[in-house]
C-alpha cells in the first residue's frame, strides 16, 4: 500500500489508506485517543478506540514528535467536531494498525507559533527542529517557488543556466576571499568565488550571450548583523545589450513574479523610478532610499534602480582608490588619459535595485576592452606584473573576440526577506550561520588533525601568551 500525505487523503472517503508523519498533539476524550498527525502538507487528525485493543495500548504510549505510520479508513467527522481551519478538518482516520518508526526526546524548544521569542542561538543550533516550525517551512515553500518562477522566465527569455566553479581563483575582487588549501599542489590554494564574476565574462567570450545561475556565494567579511559569509543571488549576464535593456529585463522578472505569487503586494511605481546616484544622495542621503509613500504598510513595495555612479573612490585606509563596484564595470568614458587623470570625476555603467531602504541587487556594464580593463587596475594602484599574474586568464581570453556584455546579480535571501516580512535574512535561510559566520549547529568552524594539516603542509602559527 503507498502511502498517502495528510491533504490528499479527503479524496479517498470510505477506503482504506497509509498515512505517516509526526505526531503534533495527543488528546483523550474518554476512552478515545485523538492524534494530530503532522506531514509536509499539513494536519490530519487521527482515532483510536477501545475495540482494536492492540493499536489502542500502543497508541497509549505516543507522545509528540514521536514518527508513526498508520493505516486506517478515512470517514466523515462528525458535525459537531468539524474543524474549518484544516484542509482535512471535515475528515478523520479510523486506525486499524500503527507502527512507531522513531521516539522523540521533549524538544529543547516549542515549535507552535512563530518562534521569534526563542533565543536565535538556541533556533540555530537545533535547526532541523526550528524548520517544523509553520512559518519556517512556509519560507522554505516560498523560496523554493520563487527560484523556480525564476528560472521558467529566464530560460523562456533565452537564457541558458549554466553551474560555474566553486573551487577558482584567489583575485583582489573587494572582500575578502575564503581560501582552500590544495593538496596535491602543497603550498598552493584555492579560492570559493565572491560572485561568478569572472567566469560570466568568459561564459560571453564563449558565445553564450545569455547565461543565469542560482548562484552560492562566499565573502569572508568582518561580523555583521544581517550578513552570511555565503549566501545566494540571481546571477544574471548578457551579450549585445546596454544598460536600459538589462534594466527593463530585471524589471519586468521582479514586476512578472510578485504579480503571479504575491498578488496582495502592491509595488508603487512601474516602471521603477531610476535615479542618479548624485541625486539620490543629494536628495536621501543614502544610495538605497526607502521611497514607500506609506512606510507602515510591508505590502507595498517601491523598487528604484539607482544609476549613474562614481567609479572610483578614495581608500582612506588602504591610500589608494578602489573600485565603487568592481573593477570589472565599464567606465563611461574609454579615454584612458582622462581616467588616469581623474579617476574622481568618472562614472561608470554601474546600477543598484532598491527595495524599501535595502539594495537587494547590483550590476553594470563590464569592460570587454583589455586596455581599458588593464587602465581600471592601474588606477587602483596594482603593477602590469600583478595584473597579469591575477587576470591574465581574463585579458587574454578578451583577444580572441568579446562582446560587450554586462549584468546584475540580485541577492534572494534580502529580496526575500522583505516579501516575507521577515525581520532578517537568517530567517529565509534553511541553515544560516551567526554574524561571525559560526554554523551552531555543526560546530563549524572547528579545529582539523595534525594528520590533516601534514598531508596539506600547512602549520599552525599558535598565538602567543601575553
Amino acid at each position: 500500500m503507498e502511502r498517502v500525505i495528510n491533504i490528499e487523503t479527503t479524496k479517498y472517503l470510505d477506503k482504506s489508506i497509509k498515512v505517516s508523519g509526526w505526531v503534533n498533539s495527543v488528546r483523550s476524550h474518554g476512552k478515545i485517543i485523538f492524534i494530530d498527525l503532522r506531514d509536509r502538507s499539513g494536519i490530519l487528525q487521527l482515532v483510536f478506540i477501545p475495540k482494536n485493543e492492540k493499536v489502542y495500548e500502543l497508541a497509549k504510549e505516543l507522545r509528540p514528535e514521536w514518527v508513526i505510520e498508520v493505516i486506517g479508513k478515512v470517514s466523515k467527522r462528525p458535525s459537531r467536531m468539524v474543524n474549518p481551519k484544516l484542509t482535512t478538518g471535515k475528515i478523520e482516520i479510523s486506525v486499524e494498525d500503527l507502527k512507531i518508526f522513531s521516539k522523540a526526546k521533549t524538544l529543547p524548544f516549542s515549535i507552535e507559533g512563530d518562534g521569534y521569542e526563542i533565543n536565535e542561538e538556541k533556533r540555530m543550533k537545533y535547526r532541523y527542529l526550528d524548520l517544523r516550525r509553520k512559518r519556517m517551512k512556509k519560507n522554505l515553500v516560498e523560496r523554493a517557488k520563487v527560484i523556480q518562477f525564476m528560472r521558467d522566465f529566464l530560460q523562456k527569455e533565452g537564457f541558458v543556466e549554466v553551474e560555474t566553479p566553486i573551487l577558482t581563483k584567489s583575485t583582489p575582487e573587494g572582500a575578502r576571499d575564503f581560501i582552500v588549501p590544495s593538496r596535491l599542489q602543497p603550498g598552493s590554494f584555492y579560492a570559493l568565488p565572491q560572485s561568478p564574476q569572472q567566469y560570466k565574462q568568459l561564459l560571453q567570450v564563449a558565445g553564450v550571450e545569455k547565461y543565469f545561475q542560482i548562484a552560492r556565494c562566499f565573502r569572508d567579511e568582518d561580523p555583521r548583523a544581517d550578513r552570511q559569509a555565503e549566501f545566494t543571488q540571481l546571477d544574471l549576464e548578457m551579450s549585445f545589450m546596454d544598460q536600459k535593456e538589462i534594466l527593463y529585463l530585471t524589471e519586468q522578472l521582479f514586476v512578472t513574479l510578485i504579480k503571479k505569487l504575491f498578488p496582495e503586494k502592491k509595488i508603487q511605481k512601474i516602471p521603477f523610478p531610476r535615479i542618479s546616484y548624485k541625486k539620490v544622495m543629494e536628495r536621501y542621503k543614502t544610495d538605497k532610499p526607502d521611497l514607500r509613500k506609506n512606510k507602515n504598510n510591508s505590502d507595498e513595495l517601491a523598487f528604484a534602480f539607482i544609476v549613474d555612479f562614481p567609479m572610483f573612490e578614495w581608500s582612506k585606509e588602504e591610500k589608494r582608490w578602489t573600485a565603487v563596484h568592481h573593477p570589472f564595470t565599464r567606465p563611461q568614458t574609454e579615454n584612458l588619459k582622462e581616467i588616469k587623470k581623474k579617476p574622481d570625476k568618472i562614472l561608470a555603467y554601474q546600477y543598484d535595485l532598491v527595495l524599501n531602504g535595502y539594495e537587494i541587487g547590483g550590476g553594470s556594464l563590464r569592460s570587454y576592452k583589455p586596455e581599458l580593463l588593464e587602465t581600471v587596475f592601474e588606477v587602483m594602484g596594482h603593477k602590469k606584473s600583478e595584473i597579469r599574474q591575477k587576470f591574465g586568464h581574463l585579458l587574454q581570453a578578451f583577444e580572441y573576440g568579446v562582446p560587450p556584455h554586462g549584468g546584475i546579480a540580485p541577492g534572494l535571501d534580502r529580496f526575500l526577506a522583505i516579501l516575507f516580512k521577515e525581520p532578517n535574512i537568517r530567517e529565509v535561510i534553511p541553515f544560516p550561520k551567526t554574524g561571525d559566520s559560526r554554523d551552531l549547529m555543526m560546530d563549524a568552524p572547528s579545529e582539523v588533525s595534525e594528520e590533516q594539516l601534514e598531508e596539506l603542509k600547512i602549520k599552525l602559527i599558535k598565538k602567543k601568551k601575553k
